[in-house]
């Protein structure tokens, strides 16, 4: 059985310096590749000293809606030159996230639209963070239809209406390990009617460590496992057949090969 862990933060604090043990867990388990993700200069820098170390690892790169306040020119230049790189498979995460005060909502909007202009330039497929912002997110993405290559909607939390309409987007869903949660009936509802060929997977680590090892913390690849397990049994298939065709999705979003 291969899995991909689609959304790592691998050099956050809380991995960074357990990398290689982390990995050799993750292989034990059964996920094998892993897209990470650089959210801020600091860890684009950090990603793409890691990711050369490891064949079956590549990278997403892009600014988190929560620095859109103190995104310069400079900053934006920096993404456009890291993105050319071969192993920087995907734009994002980018979006928009009003749960939080961090930034103001009109600098959120104007720099997830310099991403999608990006990534749209470059026709590398875009990772979305949406929270609390769902709207403003889809009206945006609306503006830019026809002109992205894959689109992803992470750390998926979304109500049948709003599922509705990604699915007619034709974008794709990543879950985390929320959709396992002892209070996620509404979600493990949500998630019967995704189909799996247009379903991802990942940890988010080190956040969101899933049942039934939820109080795990640090979460890591290796406890995809879990996520992949309950997604399984929703569809009522195999876990091997589920991972087998996940797998391939996601291969085939990111463009990556085996």
């Amino acid at each position: 059985m291969e899995l991909i862990d689609t959304h790592a933060h691998l050099t956050f604090d809380e991995l960074q310096n357990q990398v290689d043990a982390v990995l050799s867990r993750s292989r034990a388990a059964g996920v094998v590749e892993w897209v990470t993700i650089g959210t801020d200069r600091t860890h684009m820098d950090r990603v793409l000293q890691l990711v050369p170390r490891y064949p079956a690892m590549w990278a997403a790169l892009g600014y988190h809606p929560h620095y859109a306040n103190d995104i310069t020119e400079a900053d934006i230049d920096y993404l456009k030159h890291a993105l050319q790189n071969k192993r920087v498979v995907a734009v994002g995460e980018t979006g928009l996230d009003y749960h939080y005060d961090n930034a103001v909502p009109d600098n959120q909007k104007r720099l997830f639209r310099t991403h999608l202009d990006i990534a749209a330039e470059m026709q590398k497929p875009v990772i979305i963070h949406t929270r609390d912002a769902f709207e403003d997110t889809m009206d945006i993405l609306d503006q830019y239809a026809g002109k992205l290559a894959n689109v992803v909607v992470h750390c998926y939390g979304g109500d049948a209406e709003q599922t509705r309409h990604v699915l007619d987007k034709g974008y794709y869903v990543s879950f985390t390990g929320t959709v396992t949660f002892k209070r996620s009936d509404a979600l493990r509802e949500v998630a019967k009617t995704i189909p799996p060929e247009r379903t991802m997977l990942e940890t988010d680590c080190p956040y969101i460590s899933p049942e039934p090892v939820r109080r795990v913390q640090p979460n890591e690849p290796a406890l995809l496992i879990h996520t992949a397990a309950c997604l399984a049994r929703l569809h009522g298939m195999p876990l091997e057949q589920f991972a087998a065709l996940t797998t391939a999705v996601s291969r085939r979003f990111f463009g990556i090969s085996a």
